[in-house]
């Protein structure tokens, strides 16, 4: 029979236990996407029985800072990024305002001549001059994104030239060639990851990916690019600000 002095400790240890896990996790002791140790390891290293850490790592879960697979453990969520409502930002400034570090790996960084449907949506000729940039991006060393951007050179000259590796694209634009960028046409869907991409985000092929589009325009109307990111389904989402006309 349990009485109510040992149902009390055992809901201290458990909340000892939440708290020291909570603390783990904010550290970065177990990265953000990784495994736990198992669960009896953990117990052990933590001096606690497997009951009392289950009830700790259910609380961490309802919070949604962990989750479990059936077959593999439990795993530390992915940091989950996504543009506040109405409000236009780069992956960058997405991270910065979220205490993340954002991380970048070039793929791609060349000049060359815009195709016919590139010059058709960037309303420029065709042949024209444009930066085919491709980036693998990374929030706190975890790669969340494959970025890829095509801009317009008429109206960015030098950014070629540029060091792109970590930088705000947006950014770049505004301070290195003198544009502002005022607004993106944007849309997303859901798509299942090929296997390069899957290779690139650490997932399995086929599982599910949020691929967005956008065409982004400065304050006087003018294309300057358009881009695809494809982001992993656990860490990112999309919001918006949504007005009923009457």
């Amino acid at each position: 029979m349990t009485t109510i002095g040992e149902d009390v400790g055992a809901g201290a240890a458990v909340t000892q236990t939440y708290r020291r896990l909570s603390e783990a996790l904010r550290r970065g002791a177990f990265p953000a996407g990784g495994r736990l140790p198992g669960e009896r390891d953990l117990a052990g290293s933590l001096g606690v029985s497997r009951s009392t850490l289950r009830q700790a790592l259910g609380r961490l879960a309802d919070e949604g800072k962990l989750e479990r697979s059936s077959q593999r453990g439990w795993f530390v969520r992915n940091a989950v990024v996504g543009e506040p409502p109405s409000t236009l930002q780069s992956f960058s400034e997405m991270a910065r305002a979220r205490g993340l570090r954002a991380r970048s790996r070039i793929l791609r960084h060349r000049s060359r001549a815009a195709t016919f449907e590139e010059a058709e949506q960037l309303g420029i000729a065709p042949a024209a001059r444009v930066l085919d940039l491709r980036r693998l991006r990374s929030l706190d060393d975890v790669p969340v994104c494959v970025d890829s951007s095509v801009v317009v050179l008429g109206l960015a000259p030098g950014l070629d030239s540029l060091d792109l590796t970590d930088r705000s694209l947006y950014e770049s634009l505004e301070q290195e060639c003198g544009l502002r960028i005022a607004r993106s046409s944007y849309t997303v869907r859901a798509e299942a990851a090929d296997e390069p991409t899957a290779e690139l985000l650490l997932i399995e092929p086929g599982a599910p990916v949020l691929v967005g589009e956008e065409t982004t325009y400065t304050e006087d109307g003018a294309t300057v690019l358009t881009g695809r990111m494809t982001y992993r389904s656990d860490a990112y989402r999309f919001q918006a600000d949504l007005f009923r006309v009457i």
